[in-house]
This record gives C-alpha cells, sequence and structure tokens, in this order.
C-alpha cells in the first residue's frame, strides 16, 4: 500500500512540474468544450474536454501496459 501511495505522489509532483512547459505546446484549457468564465477580477477555467481526452489517453495507457 505505501508503495502505491509512494508512487502516487512521485507521479502527481512530475506531472506537476511537467505541465507547465506542455501547455505551451498543447494549450490545455483551449479545446471546444472547455469554458472559462470571468467573475470580479478573476478567471476561473472549467476543462471538461481537456479532461475527458486526458482520461481516454490514460486508459489507453493503461490497457497498453
Amino acid at each position: 500500500m505505501l508503495k502505491w501511495i509512494l508512487t502516487l505522489v512521485i507521479a502527481i509532483f512530475l506531472l506537476g512540474m511537467v505541465t507547465p512547459h506542455l501547455a505551451r505546446f498543447i494549450r490545455f484549457g483551449k479545446l471546444p468544450g472547455d469554458m472559462t468564465f470571468r467573475l470580479r477580477g478573476r478567471t476561473y477555467t472549467f476543462p471538461f474536454a481537456t479532461t475527458i481526452i486526458f482520461s481516454l489517453l490514460l486508459w489507453l495507457v493503461s490497457r497498453v501496459i
């Protein structure tokens, strides 16, 4: 159990480090179906389409492995 938690923490850390650099090329949150709202000077983003695509990619990778 501890190995899985450690693996999950490391994966989240690495994803957090890589995502800002990949965002320049892939345009996370800019797909059709992603919603962005401005309210009181703040921008709120709801990346529905991006989440679905990443979920499908992760599912495909997990099926291959």
